[in-house]
This record gives C-alpha cells, structure tokens and sequence, in this order.
C-alpha cells in the first residue's frame, strides 16, 4: 500500500506505523493493514485496533483536507506471557490465570513455582497441574486467558460423634437375612435360633467419639479439627448401663431385643408353644413368641414385636412393634361384606413367607417370603415380594395402598386377575401438609415484613428512655418471629423434597414378568397393563405414568 510503512523499533519489541498522506492513492483501510500485520515476524504480536483505527483515521482526513503530514503512531508491542494467581478470602485453593503471550516468551515451571512463592502458596502446589497449562499455552493462540485450580489446601475432618453398635439383631432383620451353610446356599427355612437375650448379656455398644484430623490452607496455616463428642445412651425399657464397662449396654430382664432409633429396648416376652382354643387368646404387655401355629378365630395383641414360627389361620393379630410370621398365613374372605377373616395389624413392619386372603395394615414395609394373592395391603413403606436382595415372588389378585415401591417377580397372574395398586393416600397427605405449611408462612412471612417496617421506623427516630424499655421487648418479639419464620420455610423446604422424593420413589418393578391387569394409581393419574411385558418397571415422573424395560 502506497503511504504506508510498518517497522520494529530497535529493540524489535514495539510496531511502528508510519503514513504519509501525500502518497495515498485512495483512503486507507485498517482492516487491510491488519492483514499485513497478521503475516510474517507481527503475525503473532499483539496490535492495539484502537491505536490502529486512530492513526488511520487521522491520515484519511488529512487525505481529503491536502495536508501531507506524516502519521505516526506506535501499534503493537511484544508481550510475554501474563501470570496471576487468584486466592479467595478462605485460602483453601488457587487459581493460576495464564495469558499467552503475543510473540514473547512463556514463564519456565520453576519461574512460575516461585511466583507462586511469593504469593504466600506454600502447599498443596501441583506441578504436573502447571506444567499441563504450561503446554496448552504453547500451543494456543496469542492473548488466551487459561485458568485452572493449580494449589489445594486439605479441609478439616471433624470427628465423628460416638455411635451405637447393637449387639444382638431385631427377629425381622434375622427373617431377612437367612442363614447360610457350609456350601453357601441360601436355607430359607433356616432362620438361626430365635433371639431371645437372658440378664446381663451385652445388647448394645457404643463407640468412642473420633477426634478428626486437622487440614490446612495453600498458605501452610493449620486448620483444627473439632473432635466427636460423647452421645448418651437413650435408655429403653429392660436395659441398663454395665458396671464394668461405661459404653455397654446390658439387659436388665430376659426378654427379646428391638433396636429403633438408636434405643435398645429389650420387651419382657410371653413363650408359647402355639395359640388355639386350649391356650386362649394373648394380650400381652410386651413380645409374645409363638414356638407353634395359631389356629382359626384366635387373637393376639402385643405391646411389641409378635414372632410366630409357625402358620396362622383366620386370626386376629395386633403388634405395638413388628409382626413376623416365618410360616405362612391364611384366611377366608367374605365376599358379599369383603370382611377378611385373617387380620394382622402392626405399628411396624410385617413379614409372612406366604399369604392369602389376609388384610395386613402396618405403618412400615411388608416382605413377603414366597406369594401373596386375594389380599388387602394398607402400607406406609415398600411391599416386597421375594428375597430382600432380589424379589422374585409372586404377587397378584390383591388389592395395594403403600407409599413406597411394590416389587416381586412377577405382578398379576396369566388369568388377568386385577392388582391394584393406589399411590394416593399417602401423597394426598403429603400435600395437605404442604398446603397448610406454605398457607401459615405466607401470613407469618406478610405479619414479618410489617414488623421489620415499623422496626426499621422505631430505630431511625430517638427513643426516650422511658420507652427504650418497651422497644427492646418488640425488637426481642420480631427476633422470635423472624426465628419462628425461618424455622418455617426450612419445614416447608423439607415437605416439598419429600413430595419429589414420594413420586421418584413409588413404582411397580417386575424382575420376571407383569401381567395384564395390574393398575397403578396416583390421584387422578392411572395406568394399566394391557397385555404382557417381560422384566419391567413402572415408574412416576412429570405427572405421567412412564413404562420401562428392566435390561
């Protein structure tokens, strides 16, 4: 281009642009000039388009005015590459921000390590981190900001607070876990010897509290750790603090051991060999264990857990604690009433290996060792149908309230007989929970807003001091209610995760096969199967029933 020259300086680190108006054939063009500058030695150097479109500007009007003054001006430089290193308030990591240079040079590893030096980064430095930024930059282009996490520090472990190790199991979690032989073959039947504990056996251990370990910042400064501490026994009935040893726990009584929510109780225990018309009905005030069947019309009603190894038929039994049948049990249904005259009813869970005609109510799961058909299920958990591990059992002809998953081998029966399973009741409470929680917080959170107003208006304005008194009784008032609002919105947070939770966790899973007639229902939401699948399971999401394939 006539007019215009472009050169280095003497230390070949800045351009030079230099034009001269009298030698322009036309109006010059910086977009074509940068086209120059992007090939040979300036390809790679950094050129300011500022400077650049100033200078052309300036030459272009004194083009057309006929004034032949020369423009110079300097347009580029030579830059090495850039380091900074970014540390948050915490100090617990850095961040090394690389821009590559424009023709310059690029830090060696050990140049970069000793700035991070004197940026006080003393530990947790990762070489291979630097040198991995180090290669980008070669290979990037001029003027690109890289940025990694090149230091971490290592974060306190708080101790864990003692915990409580129970030394016997529950009768249930025995029934779920059969024993095993020599040749590790599951024995279904082989249940172990029934746990009952005599006075003075070990029932519950509790650990000592651990003390953490302690952490650091990339500035070498120890963060301490805060140890465990010591949780009490929450004493249950039949139990007592050994003499020898402060973090045993011992039954006071002969009786069958429950571990809930982290108390031990041991339930003084009724044995007998089996209730009927000779031994009468049992209304006990603690575990009742049946070595035996019991037979048709008869009643049981505990305070605890009632283990029956044996059959029950057409009986009514009632458990304070958990219900565990290791026979199977069975009952007649009238029709024309739908009364069932097998009834077991339970605060816990339930366990039977087989059952028909039975109406089972619990407030936790119900296992099903083998089959369950033309029954009634009312559940505040899962309904399992199989081994706990991997339900393979039959389930079909039954009529299902739960509020947790429904698995088995198969659901429904190859007759087309109806399993009906209901969702509803126990998100519907869900929901009424929520309904009431977010209508209370919107008053409280409206009476709040008000309050913190007239607050803000007291403490703007001088207060005499025979009123100071009654100002800092309403400030102490707003400070509870703001406690009271917070404490709200954390429940009302923790209702709406449990009304996710409920839909992602209710679902029908076949591991063999789902029949046709089995219906799964939530409110007004329902689906059914019309024909036959292979491994399948039916799951909740975005208000839609969705069927999937089991691989």
């Amino acid at each position: 281009m006539n007019g215009v020259t472009i050169s280095f300086d003497k230390s070949r680190t800045y351009i030079n642009l230099q034009l001269n108006p009298s030698d322009f054939t036309s109006e010059v063009d910086s977009r074509e000039i940068r086209k120059q500058l992007e090939s040979g030695e300036t390809k790679r150097l950094y050129v300011s388009e500022k400077a650049l479109k100033s200078a052309c500007d300036t030459a272009n009007h004194y083009f057309k005015t006929g004034d032949s003054t020369v423009v110079q001006e300097r347009i580029g430089e030579r830059k090495n590459a850039e380091i900074e290193f970014r540390i948050p308030e915490d100090g617990m990591q850095a961040n090394l921000v690389l821009t590559t240079p424009y023709g310059g040079k690029l830090p060696s590893l050990s140049t970069v390590k000793s700035l991070a030096v004197k940026n006080r980064i003393i530990r947790g430095l990762s070489t291979k981190t630097i040198e991995s930024m180090l290669t980008q930059a070669r290979q990037s282009p001029p003027g690109i900001v890289l940025e990694q996490i090149v230091a971490k520090g290592l974060p306190a472990r708080n101790g864990k607070n003692s915990k409580f190790i129970p030394l016997v199991p529950n009768a249930l979690e025995r029934v779920l876990k059969p024993q095993t032989g020599d040749g590790e073959r599951v024995d279904m039947r082989n249940l172990g010897e029934v746990i009952c504990v005599k006075v003075n056996t070990p029932v519950l251990r509790r650990t000592e509290p651990t003390q953490g370990r302690s952490g650091f910042d990339i500035k070498g400064n120890k963060i301490p750790a805060v140890a465990g501490e010591w949780v009490n026994f929450k004493m249950g009935s039949g139990t007592v603090v050994s003499d020898n040893d402060a973090n045993l726990l011992m039954s006071a009584i002969s009786g069958m051991p429950k571990y809930r929510d982290q108390i031990m109780n041991i339930d003084d225990t009724f044995i007998c060999s089996g209730v009927n018309v000779g031994s009468g009905h049992v209304n006990y005030e603690g575990a009742v264990l049946v070595n035996g069947d019991v037979t048709e019309k008869m009643q049981i009603k505990a305070a605890g857990d009632v283990t029956i190894n044996g059959f029950v038929e057409s009986a009514y039994i009632e458990s304070g604690g958990d219900i565990i049948i290791t026979e199977g049990a069975m009952g007649k249904v009238n029709d024309t009433q739908g009364e069932f005259q097998c009834q077991l009813v339970a605060a816990g869970s339930i366990h039977v290996q087989h059952g028909q005609g039975i109406d089972i109510q619990c407030s936790g799961n119900i296992t099903v060792g083998r089959q369950l058909a033309y029954s009634r299920l009312r559940c505040g958990g899962a309904v399992i149908v199989g081994q706990i591990d991997k339900p393979m059992g039959n389930l079909f002809a039954c009529d299902i309230i739960s509020q947790d998953r429904v698995e088995a081998g198969t659901l429904g029966a190859v007759s087309g007989s109806t399993l009906k399973v209901d969702f509803s009741p126990g998100f519907n409470q869900l929901l009424e929970r929520k309904d009431s929680l977010d209508e209370l917080l919107k008053q409280i959170r409206e009476n709040n807003l008000k309050h913190k107003e007239k607050i803000n208006l007291i403490q703007g304005k001088k207060v005499p001091k025979e009123l100071q008194r009654k100002v800092a009784e309403a400030l102490e008032l707003f400070n509870n209610e703001s406690a009271l609002l917070e404490w709200l919105e954390n429940k009302a947070n923790d209702v709406k995760a449990a009304k996710e939770n409920y839909q992602s966790d209710i679902k029908l899973i076949a591991n063999k096969r789902l029949y046709p007639g089995v219906s799964a229902k939530l409110n007004n939401r329902n689906w059914r199967s019309e024909r036959e699948y292979d491994r399948a399971q039916i799951r909740y999401d975005s208000h839609q029933w969705h069927y999937d394939p089991l691989i």
